[in-house]
């Protein structure tokens, strides 16, 4: 009984996610005191002689990925370079596609009436455009029967490289950002601590569930997959919810509508990119149809619970960069539906 409950509870969760997070971001605009309170919870540790920041919602963070290393399976990892071409092109895209993006609209944001907010739209797109793959796109490419071992080296290898890659985005972002958004893209990929963030709060939970799996074996770690899998939603819809806190409450209480009709555009038009850029590189490719679904989701997907995580711990001076943050995690959903019903469908390029 307590697993056929198990199971009812993760299939309701995944089914009704989206509209779960729809009512997180909602939550935490009418009553975001427990979120504050979250996110608040935070103290500091000494690792390697250093003084690290430890914070509930980096935590979470940790536990998710930790997770998503877990359920890696050995067979998957096997065929991990199987498809060379089809690796290295979605992780190229994954990277700079966002950046080109990014690039070529703040020439664009320069001209808007109000610099500062134009600073935090760009800081908060070029959060977005320096995560790595988001490890929700491979559930979306295995519902689309995508093929699991490239879906997998999208996530894994993006996710072991964002220690080098995050701080090269955020620099390159930095380069062309208006005004003090520039400067505050800079500081973040060096004394800001993005790579720091990612390398422990990213990296090392994935590696950390890698090993996890190999000590106890794959058939332990496979059976707790049911009880983990509804725990990780809920904590991710907590994240959420902690993060999106500290920058919906002001947005709502009074909507700067110009401002908020920008952040939709800009954040749909970045989710748009991705995934276009992801039947691109399927087409470049010639890929089959699973090769083709796992790069639309990989490099259309990023994992902006780690870009809300960074953003809420390092951008405090600006916390209205979490709204562009917070509309590409909504809308990225979005993309991937209708993503999900053209690759069901038939070919977008055919």
């Amino acid at each position: 009984m307590g697993a056929r409950r198990g199971r009812a509870v993760s299939e309701f969760l995944h089914r009704h996610f989206l509209w779960l997070l729809v009512g997180a971001y909602v939550l935490s605009a009418i009553a975001p005191a427990a979120g504050r309170w979250v996110g608040g919870f935070a103290g500091t540790a000494h690792v390697c002689g250093r003084d690290v920041r430890v914070s509930a919602p980096a935590a979470m963070l940790g536990l998710l990925l930790f997770a998503a290393g877990l359920a890696v399976k050995g067979e998957h990892l096997r065929g991990l370079f199987r498809r060379p071409a089809a690796l290295a092109l979605g992780l190229a895209a994954s990277v700079v596609v966002p950046v080109l993006v990014l690039v070529a609209a703040s020439p664009v944001l320069a001209l808007w009436h109000d610099p500062v907010e134009a600073g935090d739209l760009v800081v908060g797109l070029a959060v977005v455009a320096a995560m790595p793959v988001a490890g929700s796109s491979a559930g979306w490419s295995r519902a689309a029967a995508g093929d699991c071992a490239l879906s997998l080296g999208l996530v894994l290898l993006s996710t072991l490289l964002s220690p080098l890659t995050t701080p090269l985005a955020l620099r390159a972002a930095g380069a062309v950002a208006p005004g003090g958004a520039g400067g505050e893209l800079t500081r973040l990929a060096g004394a800001g601590g993005a790579a720091g963030f990612v390398a422990l709060w990213v990296v090392a939970p994935t590696l950390l569930g890698l090993l996890t799996r190999w000590a106890v074996g794959g058939a332990r770690a496979d059976a707790a997959g049911p009880g983990l899998k509804p725990a990780t939603s809920v904590v991710l819809l907590v994240l959420c919810y902690a993060n999106a806190s500290a920058c919906l409450p002001a947005a709502a209480a009074e909507p700067d509508w110009d401002f908020l009709a920008l952040v939709a555009v800009a954040a749909g038009l970045t989710c748009g990119a991705a995934f276009a850029a992801g039947f691109g590189a399927a087409r470049v490719v010639n890929a089959d149809p699973a090769r083709r679904a796992a790069l639309v989701f990989g490099v259309g997907m990023a994992n902006n619970g780690a870009g809300l995580a960074l953003a809420a711990g390092a951008l405090a001076a600006c916390p209205m960069a979490l709204l562009p943050v917070v509309a590409v995690n909504l809308l990225q959903h979005l993309a991937a539906g209708v993503a999900g019903r053209l690759l069901g469908d038939r070919d977008p390029w055919g």
